[in-house]
């Protein structure tokens, strides 16, 4: 039977299906990644940000294809993990935006909503580079106008559209040198075939099934629960905001046009009723979350534009009194005072060593993650609410980490700059550049001048056989990355390390600082701090123990 349009409730199935497949194929994806690190985490990174995607939309079921694209968009940008993964949420925020007032979808809207989709990505990628996802999405929505105009089937439309995907992703090694070089396609490009393929799957009638353990939608991302741990710390009077007020607003043509409606406008103008704001919307709904002594105040506010839907308002001060009552429940708790302070640095980290040290020098709020775990634009957002501060400077510490800082930024109603230092050591030196009397622009511009101050050694193994840069790589051996860049391998530990640091440090150097990874022992850490007061004498040498998974020894020099 031919499918000529699809409608919400076959768009949300090709979602759900895509979603699937692509959990299904994390790990192929993730084997992709070009650097034979323990790390490979673009299909990690892609799959929960699809995965949280496709829960929205599972979370809020329509007939309207536009409202089950708002919903994608809306779960994407929030779960969005990675470069892969925001550019992921672009891609998608973009079809949504294209979409949004149409029930049903010919080939021809779904065609011009990929191309949309791929207009909204560049422009969020600084530096766009062909030979990634960018290519793959580009070079398919424009074959997919093309051949909407002759096919009007859907089955037979997404045939053609995954085969030139594939072909696209195919000639990725062609445009960017390193995947010739290690034999592999782009694994983003990979993994955004993989949901085209899942949305092909259902138009043919397939069932593709995952077991990815259950999330929370969106609709949760923003309860109570991101609060808690800073309410615990106030006595139930000192609440200044008591109700935690959810709310979406069903915005209505004339109002939006007679109040001249902008999202910045509204974040400013409703910040006044509370703190802890999260707004994000569309040309729809603004969804809105807000502690607020008076609730009314926010949604009164809110009605200019609109009118209100799923309209939700706890007690905080009731809450508070329970959470009090029952100790054993409460998370770690957070430093936080009464009262905003001037800066807050959130920071991100992977090792208790190195979290330990990030707050021993001024970081007010350390996210878990790093290689292996990337945190959500989610998990940013709530690291700047509970860091309690006017200002807010966020070093993301790893390159794939930067995009999501910059989307979290975005997104809160507060002055936060995203310090794009790519590395452990480049955030520290940005910490230690640091003024707390100085003026936001001011940091900025030290802690990023500090960013190019140092240099950044880590050593690892390598899990598979590749070459790279003209340098052969074995299996398990242990790979020496200066700056990013293997430089140079050795089939033993300490032997890496040294060969690194001789890389590393020169004549200008002054202090090397070793990061001792869960792995490294305190023998092969002392025979290193040997190795460097021997042959390097007007370098000091700093030792930390930094319990970082993946990397066995982080080095930096400056």
């Amino acid at each position: 039977m031919s499918i000529q349009k699809i409608d919400g409730k076959r768009l949300s199935q090709m979602i759900i299906q895509g979603a699937n497949n692509l959990t299904n194929n994390v790990q192929l994806v993730d084997a992709l990644n070009v650097f034979p690190v323990p790390d490979g985490d673009t299909g990690t990174n892609m799959n929960l940000s699809m995965t949280s995607g496709a829960r929205e939309v599972k979370a809020n079921p329509s007939q309207h294809a536009g409202k089950v694209g708002v919903s994608l968009a809306k779960g994407l940008l929030m779960g969005a993990r990675g470069n892969s993964g925001v550019i992921l949420s672009q891609l998608f925020r973009g079809f949504s935006k294209s979409i949004e007032q149409k029930e049903e979808l010919t080939t021809v809207d779904f065609a011009e909503a990929l191309e949309a989709g791929v207009e909204a990505a560049y422009k969020a990628v600084m530096k766009p580079i062909e030979g990634t996802i960018l290519t793959v999405a580009r070079e398919t929505g424009k074959y997919a106008v093309t051949v909407a105009k002759k096919q009007r089937d859907f089955v037979l439309f997404m045939e053609d559209v995954v085969k030139e995907a594939n072909a696209s992703l195919n000639r990725t090694p062609d445009l960017l040198p390193v995947l010739k070089q290690v034999g592999v396609v782009d694994s983003g490009g990979k993994g955004l075939v993989v949901v085209y393929e899942g949305f092909l799957a259902d138009l043919k009638g397939e069932t593709i099934s995952s077991d990815a353990p259950t999330q929370p939608s969106m609709n949760e991302m923003v309860r109570a629960e991101h609060h808690r741990s800073v309410q615990s710390q106030l006595s139930t009077e000192d609440i200044k905001y008591g109700y935690c007020t959810e709310f979406m607003v069903k915005l209505e043509a004339e109002k939006v046009k007679e109040h001249n409606f902008s999202e910045q406008k509204f974040r400013e103008d409703i910040s006044v009723y509370g703190d802890s704001l999260l707004v994000v919307s569309d040309d729809e709904i603004v969804k809105v979350h807000i502690h607020a002594e008076h609730p009314g105040d926010a949604m009164n506010y809110g009605q200019r534009y609109g009118s209100l839907i799923k309209i939700k308002v706890e007690n905080m001060r009731e809450q508070h009194t329970a959470l009090l009552d029952e100790p054993a429940m409460m998370p770690e708790p957070i430093s936080q005072s009464k009262e905003k302070q001037p800066y807050g640095i959130v920071t991100v980290a992977m090792g208790s060593g190195i979290k330990t040290l990030f707050e021993s020098i001024g970081a007010t709020k350390v996210i878990e993650g790093g290689q292996t775990m990337n945190p959500s634009t989610e998990d940013i957002v709530k690291a700047i609410e509970e860091a309690n501060a006017e200002k807010i400077i966020i070093l993301p510490n790893n390159g794939n980490i930067v995009m999501a800082a910059e989307q979290a930024a975005s997104v809160v109603d507060q002055e936060v700059i995203v310090v794009r230092s790519k590395t452990v050591p480049q955030g520290m030196a940005a910490m230690l550049a640091f003024n707390p009397v100085g003026t936001l622009e001011e940091n900025e511009e030290n802690m990023k001048e500090a960013l190019s101050h140092v240099k950044t050694g880590q050593i690892t193994y390598a899990v598979r056989d590749t070459e790279i840069d003209g340098v052969a790589i074995q299996k398990d051996d242990f790979m020496c990355i200066a700056d990013g860049k293997i430089v140079s391998t050795n089939a033993e530990k300490v032997g890496a390390a040294k060969q690194l640091l001789e890389a590393l440090i020169d004549e200008d150097s002054e202090i090397v600082t070793i990061l001792q990874g869960e792995d490294a022992t305190d023998e092969e850490v002392a025979e290193l701090v040997e190795f460097v007061e021997e042959n390097f004498e007007d370098a000091e040498v700093e030792v930390h123990a930094g319990n970082q998974p993946v990397y066995s020894f982080i080095f930096s020099v400056e």
